[in-house]
């Protein structure tokens, strides 16, 4: 198990940046690195609230973790702080057991330095299956799209 850590910046708001953390349809839409679309089955952004996810590759030669070209993942929010954090608890759906295991994914929005948030992901637990230069790659896109998203005001009002 391994720990990543990558930062983003966001030209928005903490609040703005904090509402697309937890709308299902903004979390479709910019959690999901390039090359791959996001499907999202259960979404209940509350304390012990409930979610599951699928990102599936664009193109059929993609490999994923839980199907041929599918990574799906499920879990629970354990800590919503508003405009701050959000932390996650959560797994792969996944036959291989390198690939099993509970991870937390922790969000922390700052004010940053002449304006704008700063955005830090930390994913702790990763399975060693999981290269930590894959995910870190996939977080740092993820994080483009949010800032995209958001600074576009096509996000959550």
């Amino acid at each position: 198990m391994h720990t990543t850590r990558v930062t983003g910046h966001v030209n928005a708001e903490r609040a703005a940046v904090y509402r697309a953390l937890l709308d299902a349809d903004a979390v479709r839409r910019w959690r999901v690195p390039d090359g791959m679309t996001a499907r999202v089955h259960r979404f209940e952004p509350r304390v012990g609230g409930a979610f599951r996810v699928s990102l599936t590759y664009d193109l059929p030669t993609g490999t994923g973790k839980t199907e041929s070209n599918t990574d799906t993942y499920h879990g629970h929010f354990t800590e919503l702080v508003p405009g701050e954090r959000v932390v996650e608890e959560l797994e792969f759906e996944s036959p291989d057991p390198a690939m099993r295991g509970t991870m937390t994914m922790t969000t922390t929005l700052t004010d940053a330095e002449g304006g704008g948030t700063d955005v830090v992901m930390v994913h702790e637990g990763l399975p060693d299956a999981v290269p930590a230069a894959d995910n870190e790659t996939g977080t740092r896109m993820a994080l483009a799209r949010l800032a995209e998203l958001v600074e576009s005001g096509s996000g959550p009002g």
